[in-house]
This record gives structure tokens, sequence and C-alpha cells, in this order.
């Protein structure tokens, strides 16, 4: 069924349609729950923050140029962390803790409106809820709320299995390279 890639393959190609298969996976794994992928990948960035400068699996937090962290990317999805002294990240940053919306976006790398979107449709199936920042009138925090968190950590839970199942086609061998690959890419 799959054949071996040509010397001549196109790396980026062949990583884009494994990757292709892997998302339509995790579409399917989502539609039992009524999320798509950007609601999920939006409750996970709330339910996976961390201190800013806290270490990750991959070492220290490391700076940006707008003074926000940035984890490294084998952290999930290759997320941003706030700083300490942002109202987001007020030191003690945790998962679940409330996030600006404006940083929510960021995160996600969309457009403040689309992450408005998102939010609304979370926030409509009770996984999230707002708030306004007691530091900044202008500015709404988001949270998970504790249905939310209970469906992320049911969720993924079943994601690690069917991530699991997806690369039990390779050896271990060839895991533990692939692994140490994308490691190396993400840096």
């Amino acid at each position: 069924m799959h054949s071996q890639p040509s010397d001549s393959a196109d790396l980026g190609d062949l990583f884009h349609a494994a990757f292709r298969g892997l998302r339509r996976t995790w579409a399917e794994q989502l539609a039992p729950w009524d999320l798509t992928p950007h609601q999920w990948r939006a409750l996970m960035t709330l339910m996976r923050r961390r201190p800013f400068g806290s270490p990750t699996a991959g070492g220290p937090v490391v700076g940006s140029p707008r003074g926000q962290g940035v984890a490294p990317a084998d952290s999930p999805v290759g997320q941003s962390v706030a700083p300490a002294d942002s109202p987001a990240g007020q030191g003690a940053a945790a998962a679940g803790d409330p996030m600006r919306l404006k940083d929510l976006a960021e995160r996600l790398r969309i457009a403040p409106r689309s992450a408005t979107e998102v939010v609304d449709q979370l926030e409509g199936k009770g996984l999230v809820r707002r708030e306004p920042d007691p530091t900044d009138r202008r500015a709404t925090l988001v949270t998970a709320t504790a249905a939310g968190q209970r469906l992320f950590a049911t969720i993924s839970a079943e994601r690690r299995g069917k991530s699991s199942e997806y690369f039990a086609r390779l050896s271990a061998g060839d895991r533990a390279e692939l692994a140490r690959i994308l490691g190396e890419l993400g840096d």
C-alpha cells in the first residue's frame, strides 16, 4: 500500500501527506464531541499553558521580540507562553488559568476576530467562559470551565491512543528515529 519514497521525493510533500493523514484521524476523533480542530486547538492552548520561563521537556523557554516566551517546538503545538508580569501570566500561570483573548489569538496564530468566533463557539458549548480582565477593562480573559477541563482530559487520553495506533506501523526504532528527526526540525 505504501511505497518507499525515491531519493528524489520532496520531503516537504511527504511530510505534509503524513500530517494530513494524522490530522484526518484527529478530526474524526473530535466528531463525537462536536468539536472542530480549531476549537480543539483553542481549548488545548488554554489548558497547556506554562508560566513564563518554566522549563519544559525540551529545555528552557526562550524570549521572543514581543516579550512573550515561546515554548520549544517539541512542546504541545509549539505554543508561546505569557510573561510572568503580564496579566495573563502572573508568575504562576498554570493549565486552565485565564488567558487574554488577544494572547490566545497570537498563540493560535490567527486573527483576533477568528479567535473571538472560536471562543464564542466553545462558550456556547459550555467549555470556556469569558470574564473581564481586572487589570485592563478593555481586555477579556478566557478560561476553560470544569466541563472544558474534563473534556480536554478525556480527548487528550484518546488522542494519545490514536497517535500510538497511527505510528504503530513503524518499528520502535523507526519511531525513535522519527522523534529524533522531528525534534531537530522543531528547533
